[in-house]
């Protein structure tokens, strides 16, 4: 198979973010009288952002409109990205090694200022030709719409594409596009259903070498 393109997702991926969305989500709930469950931030993983948000206000009981729950807990995200952003163990390694061979993406369900304030601390983002956000899209992961606008940023086809996910959501999203989808399961993820994945790694430099091992790059 030969492979072109390869598609990060980018919260809990390349970032030790999802700690931070959790530790937020607590917060807010905290702030209505309430407590969320472990349960309801895993299901809220991968999704877009007012889909994530409408399952914990779903699930936690609140009755204020997702849009306001959203506001308030993306202010304590970015907040705490901005002193603490983290890359995943393995990630620039990865990104040297992947970039000298092939074209790589982003596709994540964040929005674009939280991308700029993570690359203000990390500059991870010199290493890719396209970042696809949730801006834009219609239908979020697990739909596959993002990894579909992510590849036609990069003029790449699907066959040619290799997705890395942690989460279920989002590689259910990057195998319904069609690529060949690698599930990074973190210590959030570990116990969501990745048995319709291409493979499982154990963290970013087995994907690295996995994909290195399916396919060499076009001519």
């Amino acid at each position: 198979m030969p492979i072109q393109a390869v598609i990060f997702d980018m919260d809990g991926l390349m970032i030790d973010s999802e700690r931070v969305y959790w530790q937020a989500g607590r917060e807010v709930a905290n702030r209505y009288g309430k407590t969320v469950k472990d349960a309801t931030l895993g299901r809220m993983m991968g999704r877009s952002p007012i889909d994530s948000m409408t399952v914990f206000a779903t699930e936690t009981d609140i009755a204020v409109d997702p849009l306001a729950l959203l506001a308030e807990r993306d202010a304590r995200v970015y907040e705490i990205l901005r002193a603490e952003a983290t890359p995943m163990p393995g990630l620039f390694e990865t990104l040297d090694r992947l970039s000298d061979v092939y074209t790589l993406a982003i596709a994540t369900s964040a929005k674009r200022y939280f991308v700029d304030v993570i690359d203000a601390r990390l500059n991870f983002v010199r290493y890719f030709k396209a970042v696809q956000t949730s801006e834009g899209v219609v239908n979020g992961k697990p739909a596959p719409e993002i990894y579909h606008k992510a590849m036609k940023q990069i003029g790449m086809q699907p066959e040619h594409c290799v997705v890395l996910e942690d989460s279920s959501n989002g590689a259910r999203a990057g195998k319904s596009s069609g690529a060949y989808t690698i599930a990074v399961p973190s210590e959030h993820t570990r116990d969501q259903d990745f048995s319709f994945v291409d493979y499982i790694a154990k963290d970013l430099t087995d994907a690295a070498a996995k994909i290195m091992a399916i396919g060499s790059p076009l001519p």
